[in-house]
């Protein structure tokens, strides 16, 4: 049996998205969040010394974590790569159509918010960076460098959900002409909660904006986009895609997904429809679960949103 790996991350969702999954003892499957393997380990405890499981990440951090738990594992592939680079390896390996199930944990982990380096957490202070992949792409300072007032409005309002976009993106837009952006998180995360007429209660005025522009250059909408049309021609006729999402757009898109193909099984018989989508298509599995209702003691659950697919015959 495999343990558990020891740190301060509790995965959201562990049993429940495991059991999703439906593991075969000699399925292949995906993790494409890594993290810190807590729900890679409750997959390999159900597959026996013929299953596969890849273990996927874009962060340096939890890749190193993989290979020193997993590494020598030979169930186990380590990837280092965004999940939307994904297909391309299948294809290479001739592995398209031969996936039992991919699992999906969106978001910052745990481990990623405590380390300030990483500039994810507005409560300590470190350098704003805010990138997944340290080893590739803009830092949040270098892309606030570039966005122009209008664009950096779009982008709060909507990957962050703020009321006071605007008023936020003026006020860094202000400060980065007249005396130059900040360097650290907690002076950026200052800035923001200046500019708000009014502040939430039980919540930090600069969450939705360092939201925001995580996702944003990251490109983690796009990405998942990209997983979820193509996921169904990774997977077994049966196979599951199980998506913890932790934000709106995040769930919207992956219940679109999800739903894509049941608008001419939903119609009575005898209606005429379009044809169907072309290729393999998903349906829902049970109902989706809110983390809000199922697990009020681990505070990192409190928008989770579980969903369960799997791909029609």
């Amino acid at each position: 049996m495999t343990a558990v790996p020891s740190n301060r991350h509790e995965s959201v969702f562990l049993t429940e998205a495991v059991e999703g999954l439906a593991v075969r003892a000699d399925g292949f499957y995906i993790d494409g969040t890594y993290g810190r393997g807590g729900h890679a380990a409750a997959v390999l405890e159900r597959l026996d010394e013929t299953g596969r499981l890849w273990l996927v990440d874009q962060d340096p951090d939890a890749i190193a974590h993989a290979q020193d738990h997993f590494g020598a594992d030979s169930r186990c592939r380590v990837v280092h790569a965004s999940f939307r680079g994904l297909g391309e390896l299948l294809a290479a390996d001739d592995l398209l159509e031969q996936v039992d199930g991919v699992l999906l944990d969106l978001g910052v982990s745990s481990p990623q918010l405590d380390q300030p380096e990483r500039g994810f957490s507005f409560l300590r202070d470190g350098p704003l960076d805010m990138r997944m992949d340290t080893v590739r792409g803009q830092t949040a300072r270098d892309w606030l460098q570039d966005i122009d007032e209008q664009a950096l409005t779009r982008v709060l309002r909507v990957f962050g959900e703020e009321r006071f976009a605007r008023r936020i993106a003026t006020a860094i837009c202000r400060a980065r002409a007249e005396q130059g952006l900040p360097d650290s998180t907690l002076e950026f995360a200052e800035l923001v909660a200046a500019a708000m007429p009014r502040k939430e209660r039980h919540k930090h005025p600069a969450t939705r904006t360092f939201q925001a522009i995580r996702i944003a250059i990251n490109g983690e909408l796009e990405a998942l986009e990209a997983l979820l049309a193509a996921v169904p021609g990774w997977l077994r006729p049966g196979g599951r895609l199980v998506v913890i999402s932790f934000h709106s757009l995040e769930d919207r898109l992956t219940k679109r997904a999800m739903r894509a193909s049941r608008g001419a099984t939903d119609l009575p018989p005898g209606i005429p429809v379009a044809a169907p989508p072309q290729g393999p298509s998903l349906r829902p599995v049970a109902k989706p679960l809110f983390g809000d209702r199922h697990d009020a003691s681990n505070p990192r659950a409190r928008s989770a949103v579980l969903r369960v697919a799997e791909r029609m015959a």
